[in-house]
């Protein structure tokens, strides 16, 4: 059982992490937390006690986040305005947060009278004591109640400790301040991750919730999850498609941009298949639907862009579990500061050593680790979702850093798979037309593109009457029998396997070799057209640090050896069966480096087996293929091979911004400790250690939304 809750009021990246965790440890279930949408998706092996598992999820919850507000969430697609809503359309400042200012702003007159008025030390606490309460009450009460429940080391309670204790040595402007500064900081770095937020799910928000159905009745306004397959649904210029469909009436230009990244339009008319997601850029267009809501193209797309937070990065699991040490150890570091030195070091006073120990109490959380990493991976994620790439988990995300082999199959993926029939030859006093026919009747069944061109190039319907037994062999070519004759259609394996006395042909196509009744009558030779962008692709994916690039195929050697050498490719294998692919993908990762990675581009559907062997498999022009779509780790949504390095440039973007933040923030908090620990910083810097930092770090993750195409 799979089931999918909206945690709404989860701010706490960290609580997010041990949430998660802890979850992790209940039997039977598998959770992963994407602190971003702040969605909760949860896999229970045993069905048979799911109400006692759910009751003892949503505890885990409340245990550590009391506020949190549980939904389950039956379907993202199914309420996408509620829950984008929720924290996304909070444009203004000031109305989004209107309780923390008038909070904050009261807590910043009192503290500055107490800076300004001369008054005695009492009058001084006390307005400083003020202060601190209405700035800081509610952190107080939350440690209080957590403590309550065992749950000790949070930002609550430290923040709580290291401003009592201030308050206690007779610093007591310094502890209100800190609690203010903190909360100030706070509230900017809640506002940044909500921006980010926002800006991530602006790239998710490209489906209507309603559509216009056309009835005999007239037009009325349904929700788009509500219609019904083979309803007609009526799309005015500058709306978007809601669902799947065939254009039945009209003709106009869709932007498919959201889709593939690509922003040139594209002319759709009667018969044109159209798919969710595009947007009608100038004529109302009539559209048969063709799948419901949930199954439609852009449904998927966002399901799969809003799940991809559940595979993580190896990168994000360390980071989870280096906060889970580090807050307990800066903790008892903190009370190591606080009571060995004025024990053993003489004249050591213990009001500055306690202040010191605070220092490292303000510095402890890590969440600007926590959560601008994942943020950086699912901008990232984000970021190329928009330009027609769609990266499944942060992991392979990450692992396309690592990639140094690419392997290619050929047809459909390095070429257009759109064959031609260049020429034929035939021989032993056959006719050129008896050849063709006795190939286009060979391949009267078959549906491989290659039979495609020969039938089309036939050009006269097949008589299927006439075949009387057809068996398609694997990697080989057909058998067939056509009017008591039996005819060979294929490679040189097909005729060798025969024994089959052939002339090898030399051409740079495809070959088709044809006999019939055991003798050899010719040869068809047949083009596929490479990929415009192909050379180029593979010459930047060189660029980007791929070192070694391979071909795969079932195709004879000769047609992928021209390929190879017109694009430039490093290795070719030809003539080879699927678990001959399987085999070559082995082989190659037993010769790479322990960390390197292989990737495998095919069209999703007939390399499955390979795909699935490869550390990185990519399905190419999968655009409304929800097979391709299903089968690969990463989908190319149009036919351009240039995405592929635009895949790993952007990965290798966002590995840098990532390591940026963990430098950065690992830096300035192990430069403040030092110096706290030595007595040359104030709690003041401490909280720019704390918050501050954290708010740089999510401002820098959000950068690995904005990159644009090479």
């Amino acid at each position: 059982m799979e089931k999918k809750f909206i945690l709404e009021g989860l701010d706490c990246a960290n609580c997010s992490a041990k949430i998660e965790s802890e979850i992790n440890q209940i039997r039977d279930v598998k959770a992963s937390i994407n602190f971003i949408t702040k969605t909760l998706s949860v896999k229970i092996s045993n069905t048979h006690d799911t109400k006692t598992i759910l009751k003892q999820i949503e505890a885990v919850v409340l245990k550590h986040e009391p506020d949190i507000l549980i939904k389950e969430e039956l379907a993202y697609q199914q309420d996408t305005a509620n829950y984008i809503s929720e924290d996304t359309n909070k444009n203004n400042f000031f109305t989004a947060n209107k309780k923390e200012v008038i909070r904050l702003s009261i807590g910043a007159v009192l503290f500055a009278t107490g800076i300004i008025l001369k008054a005695s030390v009492l009058t001084e606490f006390f307005i400083f004591l003020s202060s601190y309460l209405v700035v800081g009450f509610h952190i107080l009460l939350r440690a209080v109640r957590n403590i309550t429940k065992g749950k000790i080391f949070d930002e609550n309670f430290l923040m709580s400790i290291a401003t009592i204790g201030a308050f206690i040595i007779g610093q007591s402007a310094e502890g209100a301040a800190v609690m203010l500064f903190y909360q100030l900081g706070e509230l900017f770095e809640n506002t940044a991750v909500n921006r980010s937020r926002k800006s991530i799910r602006s790239l998710l928000d490209i489906r209507p919730d309603y559509a216009i159905v056309q009835t005999a009745q007239g037009q009325h306004s349904v929700a788009a999850k509500e219609i019904e397959i083979g309803q007609n649904i009526i799309v005015r210029a500058g709306e978007r498609v809601p669902l799947d469909g065939i254009v039945i009436k009209g003709e106009s230009f869709i932007d498919t941009s959201a889709l593939t990244g690509e922003p040139v339009p594209r002319r759709v008319k009667e018969g044109d298949e159209i798919l969710s997601g595009s947007i009608n850029k100038n004529n109302v267009l009539t559209i048969k639907t063709t799948k419901k809501f949930n199954d439609s193209t852009v449904s998927k797309i966002i399901d799969l862009v809003q799940n991809a937070a559940s595979r993580k990065a190896r990168m994000e699991s360390f980071i989870t579990k280096f906060a889970r040490a580090y807050t307990p150890a800066v903790v008892f570091a903190a009370l190591a500061i606080a009571l060995i030195p004025p024990v053993f070091v003489k004249n050591a006073n213990l009001a500055d050593w306690v202040y010191r120990a605070l220092i490292f109490l303000v510095i402890s959380c890590p969440c600007a680790l926590v959560i601008s990493i994942p943020l950086g991976f699912f901008g990232g994620i984000g970021a190329a979702s928009k330009n027609g790439i769609l990266i499944k988990g942060s992991n392979y995300l990450e692992a396309l850093n690592y990639a140094s082999t690419v392997v290619f199959d050929k047809t459909g993926t390095l070429t257009k798979g759109e064959f031609k029939v260049l020429r034929l030859v035939s021989v032993n006093h056959y006719t050129k037309e008896e050849l063709l026919e006795a190939a286009a009747y060979a391949e009267g069944y078959s549906t491989h593109p290659i039979a495609r061109a020969v039938i089309s190039f036939y050009g006269k319907d097949i008589d299927q009457r006439k075949i009387q037994s057809y068996e398609e062999i694997s990697g080989e070519g057909i058998i067939a029998l056509v009017d008591g004759k039996e005819i060979l259609a294929g490679n040189e394996k097909l005729l060798e396997g025969r024994k089959v006395n052939y002339t090898r042909a030399d051409a740079r196509g495809s070959i088709v070799y044809v006999a019939k009744e055991g003798e050899y009558i010719g040869y068809l030779e047949i083009n596929d057209e490479i990929k415009a962008d192909a050379a180029d692709a593979i010459k930047t994916l060189k660029k980007e640090g791929i070192t070694k690039t391979v071909m795969l195929t079932g195709d004879a050697a000769t047609a992928a050896w021209q390929v190879a050498k017109d694009l430039n490719i490093d290795e070719v294998h030809a003539q080879l069966l699927p678990n001959d692919k399987v085999e070559k993908i082995e082989y190659l990762q037993a010769q790479k480096r322990d960390k390197e990675k292989i990737i495998f581009v095919g069209d999703g559907i007939n390399d499955a087996p390979a795909l699935a062997r490869a550390d990185i498999s990519i399905a190419m022009g999968a655009l409304g293929s929800d097979a391709a779509i299903e089968a690969a780790d990463i989908v190319i949504m149009t036919d351009e091979l240039t995405k592929l390095a635009q895949a790993k440039f952007i990965a290798k973007r966002t590995k840098k911004i990532i390591w940026q933040n963990i430098i950065f923030a690992l830096s300035v908090k192990g430069i403040f400790l030092a110096l706290g620990a030595f007595g040359f910083a104030t709690m003041w810097e401490a909280v720019f250690a704390d918050v501050g930092v954290a708010f740089i770090a999510v401002v820098n993750a959000m950068r690995a939304m904005k990159m644009k195409k090479l």
